[in-house]
């Protein structure tokens, strides 16, 4: 007898009931011990119980005692009770606080056989059945509670802070008058899409509307164009090109700036051009975003580069080509490109490298570029230039540390070394001969302490320059003193906005911070009320930070409420622990929290929120601007100088730069050299174990806003689940839970709005009235670009590249893919 009982102790069952002993060992001792320390910080007091009960269980389980079940069904109930407590039924909130105690009692369950002092087999059968139930009780409402949390974040937006007067507005200049006979075309889309915005206006918009809402789910794809542009190493690839298109042709970039011409309705190449660009000339990110078309009024019909297209290239090239031929244009510049290094001084590769596109407004061509953040305090300047589209000729620098100085600086010397830059695309009314370019901040983002009056002007703000002149003609700034790299990312978007007196031209900034401020463009009043409010004081700045910030407070905003420990999340019990720790030990007072060095501190939103690079659709026939958004939060530390130096951490423009020492824009420290400190800029703020985000989705959206009524049609998550998971892991559920996004949409008049932007890689067609997905189509890579539409061989066609982005961490290509309705 006691040998059968010897073999049966040794058996299966035995090493099954000792594996789930082991688990519950495994999670029990660290979830005890850091809910210790949670509490030691202020937070929730729920893990060291639940610690306690999992190493008890863990303890009965070794000594095969029922009282295992009996424990861990206790543990489960608080749990269970605690959880529906502190998170309701949001489904997602739940999945770290359910899903893994959930799988832990069905384990515990299966050990009952073996477990002494079991209650008689029917009643032990019996509580196992119904603990069991309960669990799967617990999922169903965990998916209802997703559904449900969804359908909440469609339903309730953001919250409008009651109206205040008016913040104070810049200086104005008189706009220069409208030339008698202009020089210039001004296309619009329908047939074409002549821009990066579809024109220089940036609406995003297109009239077309054979394809709708009826027969979107019908698109093909009717070609597919790859430009063979990808990385070969470890190079930072990544595409955002939106093609432009005039006539049969469809004009793009890759990469690595090659320009392409390729037939419009059928995608067959008629040239491309190779500016041989080398790989160290790669900045942030390898980006061609765009290319301009501007056609020469003063030129013979069918004279070489009549019509052109301009490119510029990471090497600081501009390049101008002639669209029927993809010829250099020999009377531009030198044999057709201008050295946009001329008074940028002596720099690393890749320092100055622009990805975005010039602006044409009348015939000037107005050239910003992409410094790589956080290097050093004399980075290369972010003068703004305008360069006649038909010489190349400079026509004017704005370079705020010379004014009244337009032109280059003597020999020997450089424009104004580390101030605000513009990376991004602007936008430009012919009319008023304005350009209205969105600026960065300072070439030390994260501390402001040598920045002179000029840059504390100017930085994250829309300026709104002159284009005959380079003047400042009027300026707004959207964040005080930024020391939170809260650049402006979009693109502006000119359209007449409706006010109780009537429509007035005006510009729609959208910004990280998730507020758009609306300016009238020929002055800069705010033709919303902008309020100044207290902001959080303190940091390794406190004399220098700006008590108040600006707040758009009668039009609705995609600003999400303060975060909370509660919205830690992770898959498991332990990683939300993990999150929950960190919540606790950094400083956090909510939007505009200083920088720190003592402790981490929290930037919420990151400087990935809001909106970036694809900037906003406008509806102008409905009134209805349509965004996309991202509301993650990042996870910051200053780092003393002489720690900086120690690790090695030297800017890309030291001759003792090592790659290796983690100094490059991905690098976990980057040096911000010449100044006090560096920077660790945590983006993507995650868990060390699953590598799943610290906060609970939603981490992105889509919303709709009437122009009218300044209301909310519509906001929802924007992005699925189905390419991310733990561990890195693709989970593949096509359940939308809101994933960062970058590129913008385009909107029609038939009332769809096609966006990628998600990490996802899906392209989709969305309803602008309800916002229900209508198609969607998988891409071969990230499709962080903003599509086009335009209408060739009798068909409106959609152009998307999916290029991928290195940083957001999609899949990188080289492809252009057009969709179409089927003959």
């Amino acid at each position: 007898m006691s040998g059968h009982s010897e073999a049966e102790r040794r058996g299966a069952g035995f090493w099954w009931t000792m594996f789930v002993a082991v688990v519950l060992l495994v999670f029990g001792m660290p979830i005890a011990a850091g809910g210790l320390w949670l509490i030691t910080l202020g937070g929730s007091w729920y893990y060291l119980p639940a610690g306690i009960g999992l190493l008890l269980a863990a303890w009965f389980l070794l000594q095969r005692s029922i009282n295992a079940l009996w424990v861990y069904t206790v543990t489960y109930a608080a749990t269970l009770a605690w959880a529906l407590w502190e998170g309701g039924l949001d489904g997602w909130a739940q999945v770290p606080r359910l899903v893994a105690p959930t799988v832990v009692l069905i384990l515990v369950l299966t050990t009952v056989p073996t477990l002494r002092g079991s209650v008689r087999p029917f009643g032990r059968a019996l509580a196992a059945a119904t603990v069991l139930a309960a669990a799967l009780g617990v999922i169903g409402i965990a998916n209802q509670g997703i559904e449900a949390s969804l359908a909440q974040e469609a339903e309730e937006p953001a919250e409008v802070a009651p109206a205040t007067p008016n913040a104070p507005l810049a200086p104005v200049l008189e706009p220069t008058a409208l030339p008698a006979e202009p020089s210039y075309v001004a296309l619009e889309t329908g047939a074409d899409w002549p821009a990066y915005g579809g024109t220089h206006r940036a609406l995003r918009y297109s009239p077309l509307d054979e394809i709708t809402k009826d027969n979107v789910a019908g698109l093909e794809k009717i070609w597919e164009f790859r430009t063979g542009d990808l990385p070969q190493d470890d190079e930072p690839f990544g595409n955002q090109n939106t093609p432009v298109k005039v006539g049969d042709r469809l004009y793009l970039c890759s990469a690595m700036n090659k320009i392409f011409a390729l037939d419009a309705a059928m995608g067959t190449q008629f040239w491309t051009f190779d500016p041989e660009v080398s790989t160290d000339a790669l900045g942030y990110n390898a980006s061609c975003r765009g290319l301009v078309y501007f056609e020469d009024l003063t030129a013979a019909q069918g004279e070489l580069c009549a019509t052109r297209v301009v490119n510029l290239t990471h090497d600081a090239r501009m390049i101008a080509l002639d669209t029927e031929t993809g010829q250099l244009c020999p009377d531009f510049g030198n044999g057709g490109i201008v050295n946009l290094m001329q008074g940028i001084g002596d720099v690393a590769p890749g320092f100055y490298a622009p990805t975005s596109p010039p602006t044409l407004v009348r015939d000037v061509l107005v050239v910003g570029s992409q410094v790589s953040d956080n290097q050093e305090r004399s980075a290369p300047s972010g003068v703004i230039r305008g360069f006649n589209a038909v010489t190349g000729e400079l026509e004017w620098a704005w370079d705020m540390g010379r004014p009244g100085q337009t032109g280059l600086p003597a020999e020997g010397e450089v424009y104004t070394e580390g101030t605000p830059n513009s990376w991004t695309i602007s936008s430009g009314d012919d009319e008023l001969g304005l350009v209205y370019i969105p600026m960065g901040n300072s070439a030390v983002d994260y501390w402001g302490g040598d920045r002179s009056e000029a840059e504390n002007t100017y930085s994250t703000a829309v300026v709104a320059l002159d284009v005959e002149t380079g003047d400042v003609a009027w300026h707004y700034q959207t964040v005080h003193y930024d020391v939170w790299d809260y650049d402006l990312g979009g693109q502006g978007s000119l359209v007449d906005f409706p006010t109780p007196d009537g429509p007035v031209p005006a510009i729609i900034m959208p910004s990280k911070q998730a507020q758009f401020y609306i300016l009238d463009r020929a002055t800069g009043e705010p033709l919303v009320n902008i309020e100044e409010r207290p902001a959080p004081q303190g940091g390794v700045e406190p004399d220098r930070i700006s008590p108040t910030q600006p707040y758009v407070t009668d039009f609705p905003n995609l600003l999400k409420p303060m975060l909370t420990e509660a919205q830690m999340w992770g898959a498991t019990p332990l990683d939300q622990l993990w999150c929950r720790i960190q919540f606790r030990q950094a400083a956090y007072e909510g939007v505009y929290t200083p920088p720190t060095l003592d402790q981490p501190w929290i930037q919420f939103p990151g400087y990935n929120g809001g909106t970036d690079w694809g900037g906003i659709a406008v509806d102008p026939v409905n009134g209805v601007l349509i965004a996309n958004y991202n509301n993650m939060p990042n996870y910051n530390q200053l780092v003393p100088r002489e720690e900086v130096d120690a690790m090695g951490v030297r800017s890309i423009n030291d001759p003792s730069y090592d790659p290796a020492a983690g100094s490059g824009s991905h690098g976990s420290i980057s040096p911000q050299a010449e100044s006090p400190y560096g920077i660790r800029v945590n983006a993507g703020w995650r868990v060390p174990f699953t590598g799943l985000l610290c906060k609970q989705p939603p981490y992105g959206g889509i919303a709709a806003i009437d122009l009218n009524t300044r209301e909310f049609l519509w906001d929802r998550p924007f992005g699925s689940a189905r390419k991310n998971g733990p561990f890195g892991i693709p989970s593949m559920l096509p359940v939308d839970i809101g994933t960062p996004n970058n590129g913008g949409g385009v909107v029609t008049a038939s009332g769809l709005f096609f966006i990628a932007a998600a990490t996802d890689d899906l392209f989709r067609a969305v309803d602008t009235e309800t916002g229900e997905e209508l198609w969607q189509v998988e891409l071969p890579a990230g499709g962080q670009a903003t599509p086009m539409t335009y209408e060739a061989g009798g068909k409106q066609i959609i152009v998307i590249n999916a290029g991928g982005h290195d940083f957001m961490e999609t899949p990188i290509g080289d492809y252009f893919i057009a969709y179409a309705l089927p003959d």
